[in-house]
């Protein structure tokens, strides 16, 4: 096995797009990741993984909390901004809840803190606890084969 057949595998499992943020000496910072997921509903528990090479890294282990905002399929150019896809001159304008720097408009937000962090190959994982969970209305973008997708309902027929 190699690393692009790897890669490859793995991106048969589609997956929603976040924005990662954290705020640094009052500066908020964001990078774009596919890497999340819910752990636990008793507490309540959710997990981001964070390469080793990302500047927002070191920037979450210092300030021990993260937001993630799921974005919808209408913000295909806030996840190539964040992802250093495309290059914007003007600063991004972040919507603070409780003081914490979240993406506007996104299908849902949270902002955590970090209760563990277990180091994983070339990545970190952050174990992190809700303090606020925000849901909104919307399609979420998807990515599928290292495309950006688009969810389509699909006709369930049933069986007699």
């Amino acid at each position: 096995m190699t690393a692009l057949s790897f890669r490859q595998a793995m991106g048969q499992f589609a997956t929603g797009v976040t924005v990662i943020t954290t705020l640094n000496d009052a500066e908020p910072h964001g990078m774009t990741a596919n890497g999340f997921m819910s752990i636990s509903l008793d507490p309540e528990l959710v997990a981001i993984s964070i390469g080793h090479k990302a500047a927002t890294l070191n920037k979450i282990k210092a300030s021990n909390m993260f937001g993630v905002s799921i974005l919808q399929y209408e913000q295909i150019d806030v996840s190539k901004r964040f992802a250093g896809q495309i290059q914007v001159d003007s600063p991004f304008e972040f919507e603070y809840v409780d003081n914490f720097p979240l993406i506007p408009n996104s299908i849902m937000r949270t902002v955590c803190e970090v209760v563990e962090q277990i180091e994983a190959g070339d990545h970190t994982i952050f174990l992190g606890k809700p303090k606020l969970i925000e849901v909104n209305e919307g399609d979420p973008l998807l990515f599928y084969q290292g495309k950006y997708r688009q969810v389509e309902e699909l006709e369930v027929i049933q069986k007699a």
